[in-house]
C-alpha cells in the first residue's frame, strides 16, 4: 500500500475514533439537554400523562423530589421544573456499555470517578452535568442529565 494511501485510511480510522461534539440542534443530545427546564405543562404537553408518578428521597429532606416517568426516561421535579433527567442512551453512550467505551466517548474533559464519569458542560442558561453510572462489572447502568447547580 501506498504512503499516501496508508496515511489517508489511518486519518479516517482516527477520526471514527475521536471523541466528537454533538451538535445541540435537533434531536439527539441537544434534544436531551433542553429538556432539563421544561415547566411540568411543558412535559405533559409534550408526552402526556406519565406511565408512573413517584417520589424519589434525597439525602437531605430538601432533596426530594416528584420523578414522572415515561418512555423516554425518568424526569425529576422541583417546583414546576425538570432539573434533572434519567436516560437509558444519551450522546452516543448506552445502558450495558462498557465504561471505557463511555469515556472515550464523552471525551478529555471527562473524569473518571471510579462508580461515575462526570462531564460538565457548559453553554446553557445554567451550569449542567452528564452522569454516566458504572456497575462494578465496569458497564453503564444509567446517564442523568442534570442542573449541576442543585
Amino acid at each position: 500500500m501506498k504512503r499516501g494511501a496508508f496515511l489517508l485510511l489511518l486519518t479516517f480510522f482516527a477520526c471514527l475514533l475521536w471523541p466528537q461534539e454533538p451538535a445541540n440542534t435537533g434531536s439527539g443530545a441537544g434534544e436531551q439537554l433542553a429538556l432539563v427546564g421544561l415547566r411540568l405543562a411543558e412535559i405533559i404537553e409534550r408526552y402526556g400523562p406519565p406511565k408512573a408518578v413517584f417520589a424519589a428521597r434525597g439525602n437531605e429532606l430538601w432533596q426530594d423530589d416528584v420523578v414522572f416517568q415515561y418512555n423516554e426516561g425518568d424526569f425529576y421535579i422541583f417546583r414546576d421544573r425538570v432539573w434533572q433527567v434519567r436516560l437509558s442512551s444519551a450522546r452516543g453512550i448506552s445502558a450495558g456499555d462498557p465504561k471505557q467505551a463511555a469515556l472515550l466517548v464523552l471525551g478529555e474533559n471527562a473524569q473518571d470517578r471510579g462508580d461515575h464519569l462526570l462531564l460538565p458542560l457548559s453553554g446553557g442558561d445554567w451550569p449542567m452535568a452528564i452522569r454516566v453510572n458504572v456497575s462494578g462489572a465496569g458497564l453503564v447502568t444509567s446517564i442523568f442529565i442534570y442542573r449541576s447547580d442543585y
